[in-house]
């Protein structure tokens, strides 16, 4: 069975509201095993939107339409799926009333407007989550449906996840279930990955238990989406786990993460399971690192603060990485962490091509540092600096055991 999903507004087109509800609901349709071959987006135009539910309809099962369900003039979208369905409009009073009351509890009076929104075409069903004052609509034309949801994240979540799902599982009859796992790397450029994994995505391609994908993330690196389809949870994630075995051993440490985990809290994860304290000298950084590891150790537990300095003027004259091991070791000291780490940048008479970046790090019977090489102008320089950073730290101590 295929779902399409045409996000409704003309401020998406604009760029004023990113269109996040369709990247959710394109993988919320792919874990219960229903394709999404396509996803659209149209202004607040009766005709241009009919013209695109239309061709939905004309090459999909089922239509997701997310938006125009609120209470002003441009909301038309109850309306359009009406001329589809080629009905007319009734007033649902079950929904005035549900609508009046969310009114009431707020100590507020429903102007006549929100009236509007308990208007739905004849034969449609309101969908039983109603979290706002838009209610979602089940509307069927012929075989195929048309799904109405608001463009509010959590009240169109709450009706995918309440109806719409397992009522398009119910259609489909299918039971086939979809699920992809994410391997996060770092070091290696997305040819660089391909090429290493060219052979195992021609087995894939003849095999087809599963396929790999890459998406370039700027400073979270270069994904791997490992996507399988079976007739059960534990059968996908066997062949999700086989397969992720399978490039852990061609790709090596260039993984450092799975799914949603992080360069930060991958590196926190291992130096609390050490019992290990950290602190960094962000000369070149100035506190991006700080930042992220707080946003995940807010209680400064591990992490216990960074050194923020445009110079060195003690060590100004040590060559670059010995600069850099300097000032990891400063910062470990300040700190009183078991480690430190630091990035710096060449100074105004060193002679180093540009994108030139010095690391370190610092701990006991260990002090390293290297030179790495970072694309882009100085600010999206530092955010890579971080990463490399970190991802430094991360192999020593996988490393070290």
């Amino acid at each position: 069975m295929r779902c399409e999903v045409v996000a409704i507004g003309t401020e998406l087109l604009l760029g004023q509201i990113v269109d996040t509800n369709s990247s959710w609901i394109g993988e919320q349709l792919a874990l219960v095993g229903i394709d999404s071959l396509y996803q659209v987006k149209v202004g607040d135009n009766a005709q241009r939107m009919e013209d695109t539910i239309r061709h939905a309809l004309d090459r999909s099962d089922a239509v997701i339409c997310c938006g125009g369900l609120g209470p002003t003039q441009d909301d038309i979208t109850r309306e359009v799926i009406a001329k589809i369905m080629n009905v007319q409009m009734r007033r649902d009073e079950d929904i005035v009333l549900k609508i009046r009351d969310m009114f009431e509890a707020r100590g507020r009076v429903m102007p006549d407007n929100n009236l509007r929104q308990a208007d739905i075409p004849i034969g449609a069903s309101p969908i039983a989550q109603m979290p706002g004052t838009a209610p979602g609509l089940v509307c069927p034309v012929g075989d195929k449906v048309i799904y109405a949801v608001p463009g509010v994240p959590f009240e169109m979540r709450e009706m995918m996840e309440g109806t719409i799902l397992a009522d398009l599982q119910r259609r489909s009859g299918a039971t086939a279930v979809i699920r992809s796992r994410v391997m996060r790397t770092w070091g290696h450029g997305e040819s660089a990955l391909a090429e290493t994994l060219a052979h195992r995505l021609e087995e894939l391609d003849e095999a087809e238990t599963a396929t790999l994908a890459f998406q370039a993330s700027g400073i979270e690196g270069i994904k791997v989406r490992i996507t399988a389809k079976a007739e059960s949870d534990a059968a996908v994630e066997d062949i999700l786990a086989a397969e992720e075995a399978l490039i852990r051993d061609l790709l090596g440490d260039v993984i450092f993460g799975i799914d949603e985990e992080t360069m930060e809290s991958v590196v926190l994860d291992q130096l609390r399971s050490r019992g290990m304290t950290l602190a960094a000298a962000e000369h070149l950084t100035g506190g991006i690192l700080a930042m992220r590891m707080t946003a995940l150790d807010p209680d400064q537990e591990i992490f216990r603060g960074s050194i923020v300095a445009a110079h060195d003027p003690e060590n100004q004259k040590l060559p670059g990485e010995k600069r850099a091991a300097a000032a990891a070791q400063a910062a470990r000291a300040q700190f009183g962490t078991d480690v430190g780490i630091a990035a710096l940048a060449p100074g105004d008479t060193e002679d180093y091509p540009p994108g030139t970046v010095f690391i370190a790090i610092s701990m006991q019977g260990t002090r390293k540092s290297r030179s790495v090489t970072l694309p882009g102008a100085r600010g999206r320089m530092r955010s890579y600096a971080v990463i490399s950073l970190l991802d430094y730290l991360r192999k020593t101590l996988a490393s070290e055991g």
